[in-house]
């Protein structure tokens, strides 16, 4: 990005450099210096009663820089065809002296630059916010060969480079733990505020894709190292960077305008020829009314300052910019006014399951003995078989039974086979021990009483996955595992109702009962179940049919397409997704599903602030145009109010960047 203020590609642009001599203030400065020798000739003229050569020579001067920046803008936009703001200023200031009203022109092009430049001003404070993203990633890192280490550029890191970072420090590339275990401060990234625990990958030769590493094993460039020292092996070059991505869609996104933008644009294409038709009309008046040629052309450059829309042009960029960078260091990525503008219009609002609305990885929710059979003698059977299985669910079993219970495997069983599609069977001294579905116990003969059935169709109606143990022919236990909520869904579904959400639909691939029973404990309006991905984009397609505004929040890769179909797509958790970034219209570079509501009332504020911005700027228009015309206010008059409204606007915008969900 520039190092100066320039909107590219926004209706107020101003695209020649703002520094100079005196660096980036140089604008201010020049205003400063018209202001001084503005009033000097005014001093001298009125009290000092100085010849008439003096003042002149003042206000010249203050013509000179209040109008240099101001010229070099108005030639940028006439060699594209343009004739805008600074134009009609221009005009209105050589109009004014060849009236001899030097001392107003003068003082229209110090109040002009001087509010431009505090505009530039106040407007880089946003563009700041954003290219501080930019100053995140360090210069150089601590690349490991063998038993040395050595300092480079982080541009001459190549792929699978082993990197050290020490303690409290950047990290330097975005890649996976390979030695140590650290908290890792994600906020530059992510926005989240509580360090992250990360640990080494088991296996650092057989590593699968980026996006499907563990977040728990992944590190990303410009996030800081806690107290231990750390080896990372680097997977992802420096342009590539979550990092560098992120900044150059951030500096891409203000280009992409909002309906609002759009609008204003096309209004501004019709006012300003208008204006200039009026004011050419203006200066002829003295043919028709009882005036001098002076005062029909003083009327005429008064109603060319208050006419223009400077004001106007800037309250949407403003807005919508300095929105876009509260977000950015909330670890979220609008991309562009237009996604900025449809959250604030969302009403209904469509959810992945796994990953988003729940943990993303199944939990051991039940482990019930049956047939009087002692509860830590059947954990801790269930515990020695489960160990031995690199199945997902016996995974996730093992860990549960660690965490929950505090029993880890005594290693007594033995044989472990998988039985394809139906679980698993193992020694266990001396007998075999089953752990699988109502099928596998079967074929093993292994009776299954009433009582057990109810009770697995109980768990499978809470959309529970269940699995029996059977020992000495008898079913000895029944587990359940299932993804479970995240802990933050409900109450993130609640505040999404007090913001004005109507309707939250879960859209998954799973079962119907396990849609229906996630539903049911964090409050959707409605689940459905047994969705291919073509089948979820035709769910987004029937409400967008009815007039619904609907947003899909999902992890960016199997809800791409739901995503693209939607109003908004918003992805989760995607600063380690290449094709969430991508994909999406918004961005959560963590996986926290809180930002969600944080982000639609960032839009609605906006929204709200772009409309307060369009009444002052056209009011003050509308205001001034008929008071210059009918002669109640002058050049000086029109160019204070002018002015102070453009600062106005700039100023009321400002404010997103403080937002805050109350």
């Amino acid at each position: 990005m520039k190092d100066q203020h320039d909107h590219k590609g926004e209706d107020h642009n101003h695209e020649h450099d703002h520094g100079g001599i005196f660096g980036e203030k140089t604008e201010l400065y020049f205003a400063i210096l018209s202001g001084v020798f503005f009033l000097t000739g005014l001093v001298l003229s009125t009290i000092f009663n100085a010849p008439d050569w003096a003042p002149l020579v003042s206000y010249i001067a203050a013509y000179f820089f209040g109008g240099y920046f101001t010229l070099l803008e108005a030639i940028a936009k006439i060699r594209k065809g343009e004739f805008e703001i600074d134009f009609l200023m221009l005009v209105a200031a050589l109009g004014a002296a060849y009236i001899d009203s030097w001392g107003e022109g003068a003082l229209l092009l110090f109040l002009f630059s001087l509010g431009h430049a505090l505009e530039h001003y106040a407007m880089n404070k946003a563009t700041k916010s954003i290219k501080a993203l930019a100053e995140l990633s360090p210069k150089t890192a601590l690349l490991k060969n063998g038993q040395d280490i050595k300092e480079i550029p982080v541009e001459d890191l190549k792929l699978n480079d082993i990197i050290v970072v020490k303690p409290n420090t950047k990290i330097s590339a975005d890649g996976v733990i390979v030695k140590g275990s650290s908290s890792i401060d994600q906020s530059p990234i992510t926005g989240e505020s509580i360090p992250v625990d990360k640990t080494a990958v088991s296996n650092a030769k057989d590593l699968p894709e980026f996006s499907e590493i563990e977040q728990s094993h992944l590190v990303f460039t410009g996030t800081i190292n806690g107290d231990a020292m750390l080896e990372i092996q680097v997977l992802k070059l420096n342009e590539d960077a979550t990092i560098s991505r992120l900044v150059k869609m951030v500096s891409e996104v203000e280009t992409k305008k909002s309906p609002t933008q759009l609008l204003t644009k096309k209004f501004e294409k019709w006012f300003v020829p208008a204006v200039i038709v009026m004011v050419v009309v203006l200066c002829f008046a003295y043919l028709v009314i009882d005036e001098t040629v002076k005062e029909s052309l003083y009327r005429a450059i008064s109603v060319l300052v208050a006419s223009s829309p400077c004001a106007l042009a800037i309250s949407t960029p403003s807005a919508v910019l300095s929105a876009i960078a509260r977000a950015a260091k909330k670890g979220v990525l609008i991309k562009g006014g237009r996604a900025l503008e449809d959250l604030g219009s969302l009403t209904t609002i469509a959810f992945d399951k796994t990953g988003t609305l729940t943990e993303g990885k199944p939990r051991l929710t039940n482990a019930l003995p049956k047939n009087g059979f002692d509860k830590n003698e059947f954990l801790d059977m269930v515990a020695d078989v489960e160990s031995l299985s690199n199945h997902p669910l016996a995974k996730a079993i093992t860990k549960d039974l660690i965490e929950k219970y505090d029993i880890e495997s005594k290693h007594r069983s033995s044989n472990m086979q998988a039985v394809q599609g139906k679980g698993v069977k193992a020694q266990y001294n001396g007998d075999y021990i089953f752990i699988g579905n109502v099928q596998l116990m079967e074929e093993e003969g292994i009776q299954i009483s009433s009582e057990t059935h109810d009770q697995i169709s109980q768990w499978h109606n809470d959309g529970q996955t269940v699995m029996l143990v059977g020992y000495k022919q008898t079913i000895i236990g029944l587990l359940s595992v299932m993804d479970l909520p995240r802990k933050s869904a409900a109450s993130t579904l609640e505040r999404l109702k007090e913001i004005g959400i109507k309707q939250m639909i879960m859209l998954t691939g799973d079962h119907q009962n396990v849609g229906d029973s996630i539903a049911g404990q964090i409050g959707l309006t409605e689940a459905k179940g047994n969705l291919l991905p073509e089948d979820k984009v035709k769910a987004i397609q029937e409400f967008q049919n009815k007039g619904v505004k609907i947003a899909m929040v999902g992890d960016g890769v199997n809800d791409a397409p739901a995503m693209a179909s939607s109003t908004v797509g918003i992805a989760m958790g995607a600063a380690g997704s290449d094709v969430a970034l991508e994909t999406a219209d918004v961005a959560l570079m963590s996986d926290k599903i809180e930002s969600v509501p944080f982000v639609i009332g960032l839009s609605r504020k906006s929204k709200s602030i772009i409309k307060q911005n369009l009444w002052i700027s056209l009011g003050v228009v509308a205001f001034l145009i008929p008071a210059t015309l009918l002669g109640f206010a002058n050049i000086g008059i029109a160019v204070a109010i002018h002015e102070g409204s453009t600062l106005l606007v700039v100023i009321n915008a400002l404010r997103l960047l403080r937002f805050n969900l109350d």
